[in-house]
């Protein structure tokens, strides 16, 4: 959606890890020189580890779309909680093997005569494993004994594992891991980005997809983006997301704190985003924005303003034009019982005085039941909400490729 109103060539945003994306922060080029320097060694392991979103699978794209394919193979592995056995097996099909009878053995002696067959043709072998903390310590001892494959004093495999900061633990302390240890060659452990490369980091991937000033970004953005997320890629990437849709359904030609403060205070309540303890900030709730907040001339004709791509939504319009009509009913209903709350309570204390308290507690208590119902139902709303707008962005995205596509 903000990639047509921007007339972005592609989501600068993405999760989705690519190389053509690979920003070289400080920390991002110090992993890199320990990489190359563990990789010219041809041997052992070299970890590298680091918070959830600080770029570990974004730096190992990068890298896989370096290698010289005709001097090394490489295969990846994303584990999930893998055993011995499963892992030597995984191993045999990132490598394109397919092994006969699934036992471990023959799995080993396929990985080995294919090891022997790259080393003769003048190949050396990358085995890239991340999320590595995911692994047992006798999946870790399987990788290691693969290791031990050599043609003649030449080892004929290494080893790059990626992992979150717990798997830096259990390596440096895990006594059934000394001889792994050992064999770990160059290591490395990926912080965020400093505050001062944040907006670099943002322009860049706007670069990327053909960004030219439109939007322009507020330069008072980019220190608070930095607080807000740490500095972390991953972080900095849902916020840059959440901005530009908001300014393109606002129509928006310029990114500024304040739309930061707005996408904050959504995250805040959206309790199913897991970005949302890491990056929100504090807004009280009665002045806290909504991030889909559309100027009033846009309440009624709003399939009509937009574009003909977010028109083709189609019957997620609708949901969604139906289900903002019932928030804005709920936000004027709750309205009507705060005032009448707030009557109540200037009545009680006469009531008080007149030794009739009872009937005005009861009242009291009627309407704060009143208030918490019509506030769950306003929760549910904001669900219904999200969900419309999400089916709307994902209707308008499928429906661009496939235009691209003809």
């Amino acid at each position: 959606m903000h990639e047509e109103f921007y007339e972005f060539s592609g989501r600068p945003f993405q999760l989705t890890p690519d190389p053509e994306f690979y920003f070289e922060s400080a920390t991002h080029r110090k992993a890199l020189s320990y990489l190359g320097y563990g990789l010219a060694q041809g041997e052992g392991f070299v970890v590298v580890t680091g918070e959830v979103g600080a770029g570990k699978s974004t730096l190992v794209a990068h890298l896989m779309a370096t290698i010289d394919r005709a001097r090394q193979t490489a295969g990846q592995i994303v584990t999930s909680a893998l055993d011995g056995s499963e892992m030597i097996h995984v191993a045999a099909q990132c490598f394109g093997l397919d092994v006969a009878g699934r036992d471990k053995a023959s799995a080993l002696k396929a990985i080995e005569l294919f090891l022997h067959g790259e080393a003769r043709a003048g190949r050396r072998c990358l085995l890239v494993v991340d999320e590595a903390q995911n692994l047992s310590i006798e999946a870790l001892e399987e990788l290691r004994m693969l290791s031990n494959f050599q043609l003649g004093s030449h080892p004929l495999l290494q080893t790059l594992l990626l992992g979150q900061p717990e798997f830096r633990s259990v390596l440096a302390h895990s006594d059934a891991l000394e001889q792994l240890r050992q064999r770990v060659i160059a290591s490395h452990h990926l912080e965020a980005m400093e505050p001062s490369e944040v907006g670099a980091y943002v322009e860049h991937r706007l670069a990327r997809v053909g960004w030219r000033g439109n939007p322009e970004i507020d330069p008072g953005l980019y220190p608070e983006l930095a607080r807000a997320t740490d500095g972390v890629p991953r972080r900095v990437n849902q916020i840059m997301a959440r901005l530009l849709l908001l300014g393109s359904v606002e129509q928006r030609q310029r990114i500024d704190p304040a739309m930061l403060d707005a996408v904050l205070a959504d995250l805040a309540r959206d309790s199913t985003n897991p970005a949302a303890v890491a990056v929100a900030a504090p807004v009280p709730a009665a002045e806290a924005p909504v991030l889909v907040a559309f100027p009033p001339k846009h309440d009624r004709h709003l399939a009509t303003e937009l574009s003909p791509a977010t028109q083709s939504a189609g019957p997620a319009m609708a949901e969604f034009e139906a289900a903002l009509a019932t928030r804005d009913a709920l936000i004027a209903e709750l309205q009507d019982a705060v005032i009448e709350l707030s009557d109540a309570g200037k009545a009680a204390a006469p009531a008080a005085a007149g030794h009739e308290p009872g009937r005005f507690l009861d009242l009291l208590a009627g309407l704060e039941a009143r208030i918490n119902a019509i506030e769950s139902r306003l929760s549910e709303q904001e669900q219904t909400l999200r969900h419309a707008l999400t089916m709307m962005i994902e209707m308008v995205e499928d429906d661009e490729q496939r235009r691209r596509a003809a």
